[in-house]
């Protein structure tokens, strides 16, 4: 970009980013979250103010006790009135502060719930291309640390700075009331505690907002080695683990340092002013009791009240501090909830074509991954596959086999050219009913930690027993199935870890089957078993294909040798295609590989 063309998004995003630390701007998505509950946010509201005004109802009780209960000849009926006014005021004190306590907690309770929630159906619309960029560990504390930070501001510290705000303004009033000379010179001395406020806390957002990161790159680092611990332990790697996460627990503990020492140092200084200045004010007052210009129950009600109000504003300096925090979380969530989708639906998708017939076609197209820019994947790439045809991709590594199966599921787009199923461009339609017309089983069975029929009914959630059970058939996996302890109730373990490696890729057919799509996308789910399990998901892949328009990865040569067509690719595009027998004769790359394959039995897959 030419230097006269102004700021460029990426310089504007960080000037950007760095107004949102600088304020506590990003609390307002907090604040739109809460006010979708009205009714609770009301009651807390209320019992809030009636907390306030019990605790300065205090000092007046104190005051009238003191003048008219210790004065000479006072009435006991009179002293015992007020002592029980006190009684009742305190009771409603009581009341009022469980009403709170439930309401707000509630409050933060349900608000972290629904921001969870609005984040992750939020990510889940992204395409993966984000994840490639940004790492799904550092997401997944976000989703937890900054949501936990949320949950305290809502549930105790906006009600701590509201009910603290309430008691110095009524407190200051009341403080007027009692003597106006006196409190005019506590008025003096608040800009000596505002200033300090807005000096520490404009770096006291900064080092906040880099403690949290510190703290998710904690979690990230966690979940990866505990991902990788079969790794990190076959590779004796543990002592350089250690000391890796030794020092991200070092550099959080740095940056906490400096967070906490400039929080400590704030606060001491605010609290020096304000009871420096109750202090100089007391002595005044003390004073004019001696001169006989004040009471003594209004000296009383004063230095409680003046308590009251320095407690007030010591505390709004701490709670100032709880929401920094609490802005810097709300800002790493709104980003997350500011990315846009790369893959949208279109302002007026293009219905699919009714029924399905399953032409999947590439026309010229060209692709470079986002993380990748300088090296295309394919290049003026173009297969058509007919309706029922099955059409093997071969290749290297790098070939830009998989690349396909991204692409026709819309997870990307190309720079140029198209892609069509039914004749429909996958930019014009919905991705969902793009989606809905494929199945996929990929190379190794992804499962969730669920039971095996959720596992299995993920291809279709409406699938009943019946169904669940007729796939898991014409998978070669209901012997296995109903063996599991509780059958289909079976908790299946994390990655369905309960489950061998040929079980999973069985369990991943059964999916596939129920899905019932006209297109199948198949990343050969046999190159890393053993003889026995690859016979039978062989025999239960061949039952899926069985009608259906199937792309297949080939890393085994000796399973495609049926294929309708083979096609070779090498560097992005198509240097081959044909039958097994005519490729083997031409002497060329699939020749060369197959010779490889079948004359030198592979240490590794091609794919």
């Amino acid at each position: 970009m030419d230097g006269t063309q102004g700021n460029s998004p990426e310089a504007e995003s960080t000037t950007e980013g760095k107004a949102r630390r600088r304020s506590l701007g990003p609390l307002r998505m907090v604040w739109r979250e809460m006010l979708t509950y009205p009714g609770r946010m009301a009651s807390a509201g209320i019992a809030l103010i009636v907390t306030a005004t019990s605790t300065l109802a205090i000092p007046y009780g104190f005051r009238q006790i003191i003048d008219q209960g210790f004065a000479q000849g006072a009435d006991p009926h009179a002293i015992r009135w007020w002592f029980l006014m006190l009684l009742g005021v305190v009771t409603v004190l009581a009341v009022a502060t469980a009403i709170r306590f439930y309401s707000v907690s509630w409050l933060g309770e349900r608000v972290v719930g629904d921001i969870r929630r609005r984040v992750q159906g939020h990510l889940l619309t992204l395409a993966p291309s984000f994840f490639e960029e940004n790492s799904p560990k550092e997401i997944s504390s976000r989703m937890t640390a900054d949501t936990a930070i949320i949950e305290q501001i809502v549930g105790t510290t906006v009600s701590v700075a509201l009910r603290n705000a309430i008691m110095a303004v009524g407190g200051v009033i009341y403080l007027f009331a009692l003597a106006p000379g006196l409190t005019a010179g506590l008025i003096v001395a608040i800009p000596l505690v505002i200033l300090p406020i807005a000096a520490f806390g404009r770096k006291l957002r900064a080092v906040s907002r880099s403690s949290q990161d510190r703290v998710a790159d904690i979690g990230a680092l966690t979940a990866e080695v505990l991902g990788a611990l079969r790794v990190v332990q076959a590779f004796n790697q543990e002592r350089r683990e250690q000391e890796r996460f030794a020092l991200a627990v070092e550099r959080t503990f740095d940056t906490a340092r400096r967070r906490i020492l400039i929080r400590a140092i704030m606060t001491a200084v605010i609290m020096f002013l304000i009871f420096g200045a109750i202090t100089v004010i007391m002595w005044r007052g003390a004073i004019g009791v001696a001169e006989g210009t004040i009471t003594g129950g209004t000296i009383a009600a004063f230095v409680v009240t003046a308590g009251i109000v320095a407690g007030a504003f010591g505390s709004l300096t701490e709670v100032y501090g709880d929401l920094v925090r609490g802005a810097g979380a709300a800002s790493r969530l709104a980003e997350l909830l500011g990315e846009r989708p790369a893959i949208a639906v279109p302002a007026r998708p293009q219905r699919m074509p009714e029924p399905a017939r399953g032409k999947l076609a590439f026309e010229r197209v060209t692709f470079r991954y986002p993380a990748r820019p300088e090296l295309p994947a394919l290049h003026d790439f173009s297969l058509t596959v007919e309706p029922g045809e099955t059409v093997a991709i071969v290749g290297p590594s790098g070939a830009g086999k998989s690349t396909l199966f991204q692409l026709a599921e819309r997870f990307y787009d190309p720079q140029s050219g198209a892609i069509k199923i039914d004749g429909v461009p996958l930019v014009s339609a919905d991705p969902a009913e793009i989606r809905a017309r494929i199945a996929l089983v990929p190379q190794e069975g992804v499962l969730f930690a669920a039971s095996a029929r959720d596992n299995l009914r993920y291809g279709n959630w409406q699938a009943d027993d019946a169904a669940i059970w007729q796939a898991a058939r014409a998978a070669n996996a209901e012997a296995f199935l109903q063996a599991l302890p509780q059958g289909l109730d079976t908790f299946l373990g994390e990655d369905g870890g309960r489950l061998s490696g040929g079980q999973r890729q069985r369990v991943a057919i059964a999916r596939a089957l129920l899905r019932d799509a006209p297109i199948l996308l198949l990343d050969e789910a046999t190159s890393a078993l053993d003889a026995e399990s690859e016979r039978l998901v062989q025999d239960a892949l061949e039952r899926l294909m069985a009608d259906r328009t199937t792309l297949v990865i080939a890393h085994r040569l000796a399973t495609v040798r049926q294929a309708d067509r083979i096609v070779v690719m090498d560097g992005g595009r198509i240097v081959e295609q044909g039958t097994h027998e005519s490729l083997s004769r031409a002497g060329g790359l699939y020749a060369r590989l197959a010779s490889l394959q079948f004359d030198h039995p592979p240490v590794l897959p091609l794919g």
